[in-house]
């Protein structure tokens, strides 16, 4: 795959299922992942409730498509919009999709466009069907763009800040649970060398293969590392490179 600001995706949004009220953090999360090349979004745009959306569609340079609910209880918007996802794909101009739903509808699409070597990020509430979410490369809960009421940090002497953030995502913050922690150990293990390190760029990547909406702001930190240091289960060793500025982080599970 190319490197990130070469990489061209097409954005494409429900707005049915997606609230308007965080479309710049979602323009700057999809940001990161490469360049939007295609951004439009679907809806009956002669409904009253998608008023909130018209405010912000023109300040994010995003096209809006029309689509009539001709059948009362029918969502036609998912069919317009998986038939303008195969288009672009035939179209051969991008090398990814972000798909912006909470609608398990689109898992069919997420999945058969992976099959074309696409890469696919999904964006929607946690409120998602997990089918969809796990056909995507990569899936990212809306709850999480904005900077948490608490979030954190782990400082370089090990000690904890705590900073304030105004946020109405605190409640939509998970638990580190058995489950996490055993996905993350077992993810490293599988990655360490003989003496159990494992680069921690790797072990992420390990670990978005195996569940794609892993993301350590789901737990209120904003860096792997920092969700690793909390738990208090694994060893960190930042080592030094040529470049001063740039250390690579290792991980390995302490020894009972």
């Amino acid at each position: 795959m190319k490197e990130n600001k070469e990489v061209r995706i097409a954005v494409l949004i429900d707005a049915d299922n997606i609230p308007s009220t965080n479309i710049k953090e979602m323009m700057e999360e999809i940001a990161k992942y490469g360049t939007p090349t295609f951004k439009r979004i679907y809806g009956d745009w002669t409904q009253p409730n998608l008023g909130g959306w018209k405010r912000v569609l023109l300040e994010n340079a995003i096209t809006p498509i029309q689509q009539y609910g001709y059948t009362k209880g029918k969502n036609s918007t998912d069919s317009n919009m998986i038939i303008d996802a195969m288009d672009i794909l035939y179209s051969e101009k991008v090398d990814g999709f972000c798909i912006v739903s909470s609608d398990s509808d689109f898992t069919r699409l997420a999945t058969r466009l992976r099959e074309a070597g696409m890469l696919v990020i999904g964006l929607g509430e946690k409120k998602t069907p997990n089918p969809f979410i796990v056909a995507c490369d990569k899936f990212i809960y809306l709850e999480i763009l904005k900077v948490p009421e608490e979030i954190i940090e782990v400082s370089s002497h090990g000690g904890k800040n705590q900073k304030k953030k105004k946020s109405e995502t605190k409640e939509a913050l998970q638990k580190i649970g058995h489950d996490t922690i055993q996905l993350i150990s077992t993810s490293i293990t599988s990655l360490g060398d003989d003496s159990g390190w494992a680069f921690l760029g790797d072990v992420g990547n390990l670990i978005l293969k195996k569940q794609p909406s892993f993301d350590p702001r789901n737990f209120g930190y904003m860096k792997l590392a920092l969700l690793l240091k909390s738990i208090g289960k694994f060893e960190i060793d930042e080592r030094a490179t040529d470049n001063k500025s740039i250390k690579l982080v290792y991980v390995r599970v302490k020894n009972k």
